[in-house]
């Protein structure tokens, strides 16, 4: 049985994750560093800003430390979300499906973006009312593929729903568009539907359901094809 279902946000409600990768690369050309298209798409994809600047930090030999790294950040959010302003991000059809999703279960958002960045998305969109509480990148130790984001996920919508029976992470449904993101969600014991938006379904194929794109998206469908109701 299916009763709850966590959204990922960057690449799977919204057409971001080429604004996080241009806003990287902006932020790191003074520092002698360009993160490749191909790179950032197929290893770097799906980590939280600080998981990426450190990596590319240490493999170019150049200092990782936790202040380096803040500074960097904190500069990025200034140039992601003026590029986020300028920008209808939604994807086609995202908003059918979550709101259908809504209708049927409680709907969390599992991201590895800052808080401030996801509100400010989701309410642009008009979907943030659908959704009972965000789990950002400050809100956990360790981003994706480590599985703290869902984890934290679930324990906030029993905190939510402290007067129902407990949500059980093999009750929840994931919805995802990246190899972190999947990992991630198996490691907290649910259920994956990706989304090809930013990898072909290839890298995806660890997920128990795979599907184009969240355009004409079918819950009953995706419901039908994990096995649940």
């Amino acid at each position: 049985m299916i009763r709850a279902v966590i959204f990922d946000l960057d690449g799977t409600l919204v057409d971001t994750e080429p604004l996080h990768f241009a806003a990287f690369n902006q932020v790191l050309r003074p520092e002698g560093i360009e993160i490749p298209r191909d790179e950032y798409f197929t290893r770097l994809i799906g980590l939280n800003d600080h998981d990426c600047f450190a990596m590319v930090l240490r493999e170019n030999r150049m200092d990782a430390g936790e202040e380096h790294i803040a500074s960097l950040i904190a500069r990025k959010t200034v140039v992601y979300q003026a590029m986020v302003a300028e920008r209808e991000v939604l994807y086609p059809g995202a908003g059918k499906f979550a709101r259908d999703c809504a209708r049927r279960f409680p709907l969390m958002i599992a991201t590895g973006t800052l808080r401030a960045e996801a509100e400010a998305i989701l309410r642009r969109a008009g979907l943030r009312e659908l959704f009972l509480d965000i789990i950002a990148a400050e809100d956990v130790e360790r981003g994706k593929p480590a599985p703290d984001a869902f984890i934290a996920a679930l324990d906030r919508l029993g905190f939510i729903h402290w007067d129902r029976d407990p949500i059980r992470a093999d009750e929840c449904v994931v919805v995802e568009d990246t190899r972190a993101g999947i990992e991630a969600a198996h490691r907290a014991g649910m259920k994956v539907i990706a989304l090809c938006h930013s990898a072909p379904a290839a890298d995806l194929a660890a997920a128990d359901v795979v599907r184009d794109s969240i355009s004409g998206l079918d819950l009953d469908d995706v419901i039908h094809a994990l096995g649940g109701r």
